[in-house]
């Protein structure tokens, strides 16, 4: 979980697949990088990644909210659906 700019860059480039390491770099410093969206983008990742192996939507949402034990079943369906 990513819930720092700082946290985020140490931990290297969430994004690679998206954008290069030095362009997130830059972006991160310049606190153009939004927490809350890269926290949704990583979770939305995550959430099929789990489906792709063919486990339950309830059963991953639920395995997501251990990780992330602050955000609701609801919210976290909100976000893997991308419910607005």
């Amino acid at each position: 979980m990513y819930t720092t700019e700082f946290e985020a860059s140490e931990l290297g480039n969430p994004l690679s697949e998206l954008i290069s390491d030095d362009v997130y770099q830059l972006l991160a410093s310049q606190g153009l990088i939004n927490e809350k969206s890269l926290r949704n983008y990583l979770i939305r990742q995550k959430f099929k990644q789990m489906r792709r192996r063919e486990m339950g939507a309830a059963k991953a949402i639920s395995q997501l909210r251990s990780e992330y034990p602050y955000l609701q079943f609801d919210t976290l369906r909100k976000i893997v659906y991308n419910i607005k």
